[in-house]
């Protein structure tokens, strides 16, 4: 993720922290405030709620470890774990295709946190401290309130709406027995019905948080059922099915002015780069006008073509070339067989592929169809 440091990596998953992260000091200063304290008390106290909320993101980033482990136990990658304001993501390279293996990665995040309070609860127990000892977020014992925040973040992320962990169960758990696209549009369904629950419950309590939440919770839903549609409509179709073989080629020598006049004559945004009938890159529209910014017309495509995207073959399956596209964070891939370029196929021109095919489905049967059936 963008504007992010990393803190290090487990296991091969790098784990991150966004710069927004700096925005919890402030907030917890603010909270932490007490006008009639000395400086050296208000110092101990914002000092006390800070350590307070790093314990809390390593409980967050434990359960996101949680999923991420157990995704590489079903063979799913885990990209890197980055930590925000408002939670922790592990970005996981595909979802499952198997949906209890959906089931088995979120449900450990969620059982972390139960496995962190009951140790909490146990320790709090034996040193004979009341494990209710909890003024807000501030106040009582440390512990108690570090278990009660680990059962909050259970109960939340098991709420049935999207994105939520509770949301994926849903799915997975619906899709043992209903296509995964129907399974997530139901689960999206009663996502969003909640999501306008939490509304209505916000906006009458006059709780701006919840109100908040339920804008995030409603577009989550509306997204993931966006992506389960398109991802069903590339079921059976692969490559060939998709890319453009009128392709305009590039060689490493060219300026960067024949392939801006290139993009301007014509539709195509991503070009190959060949070098002795050999793909050795693609140069994006991005990389194009960044180079043109720095370098000018008179630079080579060379240095500003992009090597790290893979080629794919025109029976690669469709859904497993966008997870690619994905991965390598490239817009565009080149369609290689025995060496030789076929063609591109871009995120642009599946895009447009689905939608013909969403059109088709929709279509009415032509008239004499309807004739012959009456």
């Amino acid at each position: 993720m963008k504007w992010s440091l990393k803190l290090g990596s487990v296991r091969g998953i790098g784990v991150y922290v966004h710069w927004t992260f700096l925005l919890l000091i402030p907030f917890v200063a603010a909270i932490q405030y007490q006008p009639d304290l000395a400086h050296a008390e208000q110092f101990m106290r914002l000092l006390h709620g800070l350590v307070f909320v790093l314990a809390i993101f390593a409980c967050v980033l434990l359960h996101e470890f949680g999923h991420a482990l157990t995704a590489q136990r079903v063979g799913v990658g885990t990209r890197d774990i980055t930590l925000l304001p408002i939670g922790g993501i592990a970005r996981l390279e595909r979802i499952p295709n198997n949906p209890r293996h959906e089931f088995y990665i979120t449900i450990m995040g969620p059982m972390v946190n139960v496995v962190i309070a009951a140790v909490l609860l146990g320790a709090i127990l034996l040193a004979r401290v009341n494990p209710f000892d909890v003024e807000g977020l501030s106040g009582g014992n440390f512990f108690a309130r570090l278990m009660w925040v680990n059962v909050i973040l259970v109960v939340f992320n098991m709420l049935p709406a999207f994105p939520m962990d509770g949301g994926r169960i849903l799915r997975s758990v619906l899709a043992m027995r209903l296509e995964y696209a129907q399974a997530t549009e139901i689960a999206a369904r009663v996502g969003q019905a909640m999501a306008i629950l939490f509304g209505v419950l916000g906006l009458l309590a006059g709780n701006v948080l919840l109100m908040l939440i339920a804008v995030f919770v409603f577009l989550g839903a509306e997204a993931e059922s966006q992506a389960a549609k398109m991802r069903s409509s590339f079921r059976g179709l692969n490559a060939s099915d998709a890319m453009m073989t009128n392709v305009i080629t590039l060689a490493p020598e060219d300026t960067l002015e024949r392939a801006a006049q290139e993009l301007l004559d014509g539709a195509q945004q991503e070009f190959p780069v060949l070098e002795n009938d050999a793909v050795v890159g693609v140069l994006r529209r991005a990389e194009l006008f960044k180079a043109l910014r720095e370098d000018g017309l008179g630079a080579s495509v060379r240095s500003a073509m992009r090597t790290g995207c893979p080629h794919i073959a025109p029976d690669e399956a469709l859904e497993r070339i966008h997870e690619r596209m994905q991965q390598a964070g490239c817009s565009a891939l080149p369609v290689v067989q025995d060496g030789r370029l076929l063609g591109m196929v871009s995120l642009e021109n599946v895009g447009e592929l689905v939608m013909i095919r969403s059109a088709l489905r929709d279509a009415e049967p032509p008239r004499h169809a309807k004739a012959t059936a009456e």
